[in-house]
């Protein structure tokens, strides 16, 4: 055999192996070794050529394919530099710096505002600093943060939900300690602003603004207060809560009424009894008895149903100006008016409002169509079960520029934003299910995407890629001189398998490349104009 890199290394002798059985086995064969030295030397070959000529190439831009790329990007003014794609990056963009591990880590850092966001096997470890704030958050349940408030108090918590909470600050008073279920005291957590409690179930305090609830046994027995606020219950047997009339003065200084209210229950969730609005110009009143009767009357608006919530109600609201019938809701539902409703659950639905909303389905979840019309913003979002297929569009009627993302899961993701930059990935795996999720676009979709194509209108490149750069293109246009409808190319560059096919065109002339050798005319580097 004829050695391709020289004289061939010498062979390994044979050596039987001793089995105990008494069998013999060869390791391995003469011509199988040749095969994987070869291999070994081509491949060392290849990737030393490629960082020879990335290292000759310096700052400039290079399309050495998944083992070395660095360019610049196409939808933003900085640099990304892959290697080893797709399990290494870093990126720079002004002031902003991203680097990743995909799928293990990424970190993205801003001097200029003083912000750092860290994932590390996102949503399994998240960091985030803002100025002299922090969060390290473990799966949303154990978590660490701190920093001054506005007040500048700096403040240090520590979270083992639902387990452990602490926080202690400079202000003595923010300090708290729980151990649930045992003991413990919490502020503003939990959407309270004060949370007490001794062997929960057993006793917990609770206050939101002027509102102090005392429980025993929660849910079973409670007493509350507050301003001209007074109640308790017996869950589920018997409930009553009053407030009267208060008043509180806004920001410019005005006196505004807070209408009190008289809520009664008895065997709950069976016979209720509301009033709202007590001494406001339009008090309210609701009587409920499940499953048979309930009314609803005021000023403005009368309902009334029979076989409560599954039967027929009648509602007449004079405020806004519609009429509605339902029998068996959601069912059947129809209304006129400022509101127009025609359903037939689940085969068909069309409403719309004076207000600029409207939605029309068929079968539910098969296919759906919301809209939004709110001058400036057009919005319509057109659905095909729910998370499978996704189509947003978003216009601004005053300058008719347009916003618009396309999600075909698992397949492709499609954007295009109202300054004309567009983006295609294919495949797209977690984009359509948490859209506008940095995190995962940082740390996931380097690895699964293996189709990118975007196009920056303003600067009028367009670059493609597949397989991290195993195939390149980037294409540079400019308006005609003839018409500024008429877009004529600038500049051509085309990369393939690791940068060893290269060819760039442009105004000047065209040079090609053939494992780095250059061949033709050589032209100077066209930079993105």
């Amino acid at each position: 055999m004829v050695w391709p890199f020289g004289s061939a290394p010498p062979c390994p002798r044979v050596v039987p192996l001793n089995i105990d059985d008494g069998r013999e086995e060869l390791s391995i064969r003469p011509s199988q070794l040749s095969r994987v030295h070869v291999f070994k030397i081509s491949t060392a070959l290849l990737f030393a050529c490629v960082v020879v000529a990335s290292a000759a190439e310096g700052q400039r831009e290079v399309i050495n394919g998944p083992a070395y790329s660095h360019y610049h990007l196409t939808l933003q003014d900085g640099w990304r530099t892959d290697a080893v794609a797709p399990f290494f990056y870093t990126q720079q963009v002004e002031t902003e710096h991203l680097w990743g591990i995909p799928p293990l880590f990424d970190r993205w850092s801003d001097p200029s505002v003083e912000a750092t966001e860290t994932d590390i096997l996102y949503p399994f470890l998240t960091v985030r600093w803002y100025g002299k704030n922090y969060r390290w958050q473990l799966f949303q349940l154990f978590s660490f943060a701190g920093g001054p408030t506005q007040e500048d108090v700096q403040k240090r918590r520590f979270t083992l939900f639902p387990i452990y909470f602490q926080q202690r600050a400079a202000d003595t008073n923010l300090n708290y300690t729980a151990l649930f279920p045992f003991y413990g005291h919490l502020v503003n957590r939990l959407f309270r602003d004060d949370i007490r409690f001794v062997m929960f179930p057993l006793y917990s305090k609770t206050r939101k603004k002027d509102i102090e609830v005392h429980n025993y046994l929660y849910p079973i027995f409670d007493t509350r207060q507050g301003n001209n606020m007074h109640g308790w219950q017996v869950w589920p047997l018997y409930g009553h809560n009053v407030k009267g009339l208060t008043y509180f003065t806004n920001a410019v200084d005005e006196v505004e009424k807070i209408g009190g209210y008289d809520h009664t229950f008895i065997l709950w969730p069976f016979y209720f009894h509301d009033v709202m609005g007590i001494g406001t110009d339009n008090p309210e009143y609701r009587k409920t008895l499940v499953p048979f009767y309930n009314v609803y009357y005021s000023s403005n608006r009368y309902s009334k149903s029979w076989g409560w919530p599954f039967g027929h109600t009648i509602t007449d609201d004079r405020a806004a100006g519609y009429h509605e019938s339902d029998w068996f809701w959601p069912l059947y539902v129809q209304a006129s008016g400022s509101k127009t409703i025609d359903r037939v659950w689940p085969i068909y639905s069309h409403a719309t409002s004076t207000n600029g909303l409207e939605s029309h389905w068929y079968g539910w979840i098969l296919w759906t169509q919301r809209r939004i019309h709110s001058d400036p913003l057009d919005r319509v979002r057109t659905r095909v079960l729910y998370f499978l297929y996704s189509d947003i569009t978003e216009k601004n009627t005053q300058t008719q520029e347009q916003y618009r993302r396309v999600d075909f899961w698992p397949f492709y993701t499609y954007r295009r934003d109202m300054e004309g930059r567009s983006y295609l990935q294919v495949l797209s795996i977690i984009e359509p299910l948490l859209p506008n999720n940095t995190s995962v676009v940082r740390e996931y979709s380097p690895v699964y995407s293996l189709w990118r194509a975007e196009e920056n209108r303003k600067t009028g490149v367009k670059t493609k890629s597949l397989l991290w750069n195993l195939y390149r293109s980037e294409v540079q246009t400019k308006p005609s001189l003839e018409s500024d409808s008429k877009q004529m190319v600038v500049s051509k560059k085309v990369s393939f398998f690791f940068g060893l096919f290269q060819s760039q065109s442009s105004l000047d002339g065209r040079s090609v490349r053939v494992f780095y050798i250059p061949f033709g005319k050589t032209t100077k580097p066209e930079g993105r104009r």
